[in-house]
């Protein structure tokens, strides 16, 4: 259960925040949501897909990290862009304050500090206030970015399934951009949406489907190193 209290210098003035990516830490996540101005990493490592709000039903983007619940394939890699959802665990940004989850596992006694002897604010800590905002502000030019598409329809269902060693895998509750809908456009269209810095992003999309087949590749590398150790017992 969370506990989620405003960041105190006085009450949390020795506390420690653990950076390592694992899923003990909370990083065991198969879909993150990301914004804008993350596109241009994420692309090199994942899929970048729209899903739906399971309350609301709104869209959202994030990054594909696995197939299976709970599944991120990249732990342990630290030459990777980590979308900045993860990265900002376990703090939150509260009105115009900083809040922290005092039971989330990253937070204890040993890892980076959050506030130097003097009780200010660590240099850690100011970069991660940093993501925090990045996020904030993110989430707001996402709600615009997407209204811009589906106003166009250029979102469309992804129909993907794969097939690994230990059965198929399908790709479900997952949408990206329609392209036929996109090279339709009208030239005062695609102006608007490069003048927006929006056409950008959209290709982001469409290029990052080729991490797909990478994801797969490192699914079914899993698959073998988890049936040679059972082997090996």
């Amino acid at each position: 259960m969370s506990n989620i209290v405003l960041l105190n210098s006085e009450e949390h003035k020795t506390l420690k925040i653990r950076t390592e990516y694992s899923a003990e830490l909370g990083d065991g996540q198969r879909f993150v949501p990301v914004v804008l101005n993350e596109f241009q990493f994420l692309v090199a490592h994942y899929p970048l897909l729209f899903s739906k709000d399971a309350g609301t039903g709104a869209f959202y983007c994030g990054a594909v990290l696995g197939f299976d619940e709970g599944e991120n394939l990249f732990l342990g890699e630290n030459d990777v862009w980590r979308p900045l959802n993860l990265r900002r665990m376990p703090f939150y940004i509260a009105g115009d304050e900083v809040a922290i989850d005092l039971a989330h596992p990253r937070v204890g006694e040993r890892g980076e500090a959050i506030f130097t002897e003097a009780g200010e604010p660590s240099q850690f800590l100011a970069a991660t206030v940093g993501a925090l905002r990045e996020v904030r502000q993110g989430g707001e030019t996402m709600q615009e970015f997407i209204a811009t598409l589906l106003r166009l329809n250029l979102i469309e269902p992804l129909d993907v399934t794969l097939a690994f060693d230990d059965g198929k895998r399908q790709l479900q509750g997952l949408y990206t951009i329609n392209r036929d809908v996109l090279a339709a456009l009208e030239d005062a269209e695609v102006l608007d949406l490069f003048r927006r810095g929006y056409l950008q992003h959209i290709h982001f999309m469409i290029a990052s489907l080729r991490q797909i087949a990478n994801l797969a590749n490192r699914k079914n590398h899993l698959l073998l190193r988890q049936s040679e150790g059972l082997a090996q017992r």
